[in-house]
């Protein structure tokens, strides 16, 4: 793989800038069948609770226009099950693996992070802020940045020392830059911008809602700029802190996007379901796009759009003099100036 590929989330050194997203791989077995998982940067598992989920009843997938509207409510085999069965297997894949856990209150993701603690394979912890809870009727905790920062702190005290801990934030906060810096303040290291982004659907045969939960997450390209605009503002307002992109990537040029608006790591998710060898494509075409750009690495291109107008990027590979003196006037018209 390209060096120039290379790129870091904080203290994690990644091969590869593209991640899959959290609940989009399945347990990884699936995806392994159309690639080898060590050409991600690393993979995300599903999010992970302390006990089995069955997750909602069906129907609970739709079509939307450019997107996927899910409301599967978490379903998973729960700590132990995927201690016992699912990371064992990931962790002999030769990727970093990234666990995304998610709970109905700050302890219980104290409690899940605690878990994780000495399991073979752990790069990182995701914490999926932007999962409904009950501690709070039913809202997010990523909606404020009181309850987002009390998951986040409940979670770094579980991790293993040295652990990175990521937040997955939900782009429907009143003020989302804040509620990443209360996250930040709290102990992520790095942000994972962003979650599906709250929708509806309604049957106009049934004339009642398609999902049974009534409303779910939106995926796919129709959130993108809706992402971008996430990373873009946090990245503005916390420029040092580690960003991975997240919201319908279904091209290099497309993840190309997320790094200039200052993410460092990029997630790939609903393309997968129907295109499930697309990261070494996306991987070649963003290669591809940086080199076209005379970009030498990740780093180059990571918040890009923030750069004043005329700002030029270090070009790779390439000398470049410095800028010749003004030529003299010539003769006559040397004697007219003043």
């Amino acid at each position: 793989m390209s060096d120039r590929l290379r790129t870091a989330l904080g203290p994690l050194d990644l091969s590869a800038p593209l991640l899959t997203a959290a609940g989009c791989a399945g347990t990884g077995r699936e995806l392994a069948a159309f690639f080898e998982l060590s050409k991600l940067g690393a993979f995300v598992t599903p999010s992970v609770t302390l006990r089995p989920r069955a997750g909602r009843p069906t129907p609970r997938v739709t079509e939307a226009p450019s997107a996927l509207l899910t409301a599967m409510g978490l379903p998973g085999p729960g700590i132990e099950g995927f201690l016992d069965r699912d990371l064992p297997w990931l962790a002999e894949q030769d990727v970093p693996v990234v666990v995304s856990i998610a709970g109905d209150s700050a302890e219980e993701f104290g409690e899940l992070a605690a878990r994780l603690r000495g399991a073979p394979g752990v790069a990182a912890i995701e914490v999926n802020v932007a999962c409904p809870n009950v501690e709070d009727r039913g809202r997010m905790f990523s909606r404020h940045p009181r309850s987002a920062a009390s998951v986040v702190r409940a979670a770094r005290a579980g991790a293993a020392p040295g652990t990175p801990v990521l937040a997955k934030l939900a782009p429907d906060a009143a003020d989302l830059a804040n509620v990443a810096l209360a996250c930040v303040d709290a102990g992520a290291d790095g942000l994972t911008l962003i979650n599906t982004v709250e929708g509806t659907a309604i049957d106009t045969t049934t004339l009642r809602p398609t999902l049974t939960g009534v409303s779910g997450g939106l995926s796919g390209p129709a959130i993108r700029p809706i992402a971008l605009r996430c990373v873009y503002q946090v990245h503005a307002a916390l420029p040092d802190v580690p960003i991975v992109g997240v919201g319908g990537v279904t091209s290099g040029l497309d993840a190309l996007e997320f790094l200039l608006a200052g993410a460092s790591a990029v997630g790939v998710g609903t393309t997968l379901f129907h295109d499930p060898g697309a990261v070494p494509r996306i991987l070649r075409e963003l290669d591809e796009a940086l080199a076209a750009r005379r970009l030498g690495r990740v780093a180059d291109a990571v918040g890009l759009a923030h750069k004043p107008a005329g700002y030029a990027p270090p070009l790779a590979g390439i000398d470049v003099p410095p800028p010749a003196a003004p030529a003299e006037p010539a003769g006559e018209l040397k004697e007219t100036l003043p």
